[in-house]
């Protein structure tokens, strides 16, 4: 009887360390990814602008990791968005432009009389693709989007591909109803008038964060916040442009704001009072959405990813920004146009640390994958790697990164593809079938071309650049044969004289006391203020 006993005892004492070894366990961490639209490297605090105002963005590279060398995959949003769900390159998903912009033969619509007909694309991301969304999905995480997706119209939403919850993320890639309510977006609810739009989709993730760990404590989940913010049509109150724009007036305003750069005229200062307001927006919603999950608890268990879909808007679209010392921005082919903010922080990282290792938006992939201790998928994010050795362990991998653009950026873009290896930067023209070669340690403005002096390393890099072009089946642009280039040079005299000269007034009305912009959008948002 006593040996009954006693083997009754050791079974139960048996079972109760197997379950507190099981509770000791880590779970899988929860994964917030939160992903800003067109907003460029140096258009935050931590990054040096002393203009915009980003308090919690810098906050949470003073907890985390700051990426200063971080790529977004491509120059405009829908290729980027798709590389960030796949961990592939563009051309492999399809995706090599945004979703909506002409090519071929429709490219002559756009009356730009270019050399070339830009290549055609994939106007949704394919199904047979297995986002990162789909394999978190599949591994127990609830999965949640809020905000933007442009990648596809009905029947390549969100839901389509691994997001089991949907606010906001649809066919358009643009906040077509404005930044206040009503919104005018089929998969987010109208708010109380005056809303803000930035503020909606962070406050639609706390909700989200708090209903999972309400019915869900014991399962992770995904949270893809996808602001969009700071795309144009830019929108904010009178408060924030009043504030933003005397701002402006005490560190002085520059007479002179624009510089023709090969194409269109673009931007030389940060003075802009309307998107400073959309940035603070961004941020306010962001500050929201770290509190709560402060709150809840679940910061200690959850990765948290911040980054952009492409550079910073310096020409076309709302010339926003500049992102000086970089050159160019949104659209464009230089460092302004695909160097990219990125912080990341997860429990026991070195705060406020610092990385320059290169790193790209294919990364993300696997590095979520990485840290919630899932079975890697090689054959899908074959275009990434982990960056958890990179910080973990101070690695620096020797590795290329590649871009490819066939098409003509609405922002002056050229139809390029790029190579970066190391801090050799070689960007390829089709339309003069000619490469200019930077090094971003020595030149980081790319102000001049190192061809005559590094000519093997020309023939080196873009023997490589072909290669991996070959390789991913790249479409490139062709030749049209209706081209005029009487016709261009009267486009490009045209954007030298008169759209300079409206890109300058505007920006000298906007920042005038007595400034008003369109009634229907500034009256609504008074409730913000």
């Amino acid at each position: 009887m006593e040996k009954i006993i006693n083997g009754v005892l050791m079974s139960a004492a048996l079972m109760s360390a197997t379950i507190q070894a099981e509770a000791k366990k880590p779970q899988h961490p929860n994964v917030l990814f939160i992903l800003a639209d067109d907003y460029g490297w140096m258009d935050l605090g931590c990054m040096g602008s002393k203009y915009y105002e980003t308090p919690n963005l810098d906050r949470l590279a003073s907890k985390g990791i700051r990426f200063t060398n971080a790529y977004s995959a491509c120059q405009v949003s829908s290729p980027s968005r798709a590389s960030i769900m796949t961990g592939r390159y563009t051309p492999r998903h399809g995706v090599t432009d945004w979703i909506g912009e002409k090519s071929g033969e429709d490219w002559r619509k756009m009356k730009r009389a270019t050399k070339l007909l830009p290549a055609d694309y994939s106007w949704a991301l394919p199904a047979e693709e297995y986002t990162i969304a789909e394999c978190l999905r599949d591994n127990g995480y609830t999965t949640f989007i809020a905000g933007k997706w442009h990648l596809g119209d009905e029947g390549s939403w969100p839901e389509d591909h691994g997001f089991m919850i949907n606010k906001g993320g649809w066919s358009a890639g643009s906040p077509t109803g404005g930044y206040f309510s009503p919104y005018g977006n089929p998969k987010l609810e109208d708010g109380p008038a005056g809303e803000n739009l930035s503020i909606r989709l962070g406050n639609e993730t706390v909700n989200f964060m708090r209903e999972h760990k309400k019915k869900h404590s014991d399962k992770p989940f995904f949270a893809y916040l996808s602001f969009y913010a700071v795309h144009g049509p830019l929108q904010t109150t009178q408060k924030n442009w009043s504030y933003f724009r005397d701002k402006a007036e005490k560190m002085g305003i520059a007479e002179k704001g624009f510089e023709v750069d090969r194409t269109l005229p673009v931007r030389q200062v940060q003075d802009n009072p309307v998107y400073a307001g959309v940035i603070k927006e961004m941020d306010d919603a962001i500050g929201i959405v770290l509190d709560e999950l402060k709150r809840l608890g679940l910061d200690e268990n959850t990765l948290i990813i911040f980054t952009s879909d492409n550079g910073g808007v310096t020409s076309g679209d709302s010339y926003s920004s500049s992102q000086l010392p970089l050159r160019g921005g949104k659209g464009r082919q230089w460092e302004g146009g695909i160097r990219v903010p990125a912080m990341m922080y997860y429990k026991g990282c070195q705060a406020g640390s610092v990385c320059d290792v290169p790193i790209i938006g294919t990364d993300f992939y696997p590095t979520i994958l990485d840290y919630a201790g899932l079975k890697m998928q090689p054959q899908q994010h074959k275009d990434g790697i982990s960056i958890m050795p990179i910080v973990r362990e101070n690695l620096n991998p020797e590795r290329s990164l590649f871009w490819h653009y066939p098409h003509y950026g609405n922002q002056g873009g050229e139809p390029s593809s790029i190579i970066r290896k190391g801090d050799w930067k070689l960007i390829y023209y089709y339309e003069s079938e000619h490469s200019e070669l930077y090094n971003l340690a020595m030149d980081l403005s790319e102000s001049e071309p190192l061809n005559v002096l590094y000519p093997e390393k020309v023939k080196e890099l873009e023997a490589e650049l072909m290669v991996w072009l070959d390789k991913v089946d790249a479409r490139r642009p062709v030749a049209d044969p209706l081209y005029d280039p009487k016709k261009e040079a009267a486009v490009k005299q045209n954007w030298r004289t008169k759209t300079l000269r409206q890109q300058e007034n505007t920006r000298k009305k906007m920042l005038q006391k007595d400034w008003q912009p369109n009634a229907d959008w500034w009256k609504s948002a008074v409730v913000n203020d």
